[in-house]
């Protein structure tokens, strides 16, 4: 079992910064790729950023150049760090992992961006 604990969502304006962070515990390690992940209301849940064992990320278009995916494999925690936030990128925001073919969710953390 994986249990993954999203925080650091809030309210911000636009232009402005937040920092989401994903603590994982139970059986896992950091031999397993970490994303993050958003579900604006309505729309289908899509991928924002991938980090992968090695460190080796990815982004969506639409973050590229704007947020940053990280990991710290001793905190066993992958961030979200988030700048020149729009209206757009408001969302409730949930860390992934797959182990073992099986995926795992957090509860999901909401960033809500005003204009």
């Amino acid at each position: 079992q994986v249990q993954l604990v999203e925080s650091g969502g809030g309210l911000v304006q636009a232009g402005g910064s937040l920092r989401l962070s994903c603590v994982a515990s139970g059986s896992i390690s950091s031999a397993y790729a970490m994303g993050w992940y958003r579900q604006a209301p309505g729309k289908q849940r899509d991928v924002v950023a991938v980090i992968s064992s090695s460190s080796g990320t990815i982004y969506a278009d639409s973050v590229k150049g704007r947020f940053t995916i990280s990991r710290d494999n001793a905190k066993n925690t992958v961030y979200l760090q988030m700048t020149s936030l729009k209206p757009e990128d408001t969302a409730v925001y949930y860390c992934n992992t797959v182990v073992w073919g099986r995926n795992y969710w957090g509860q999901g953390t909401q960033v809500t961006v005003s204009s």
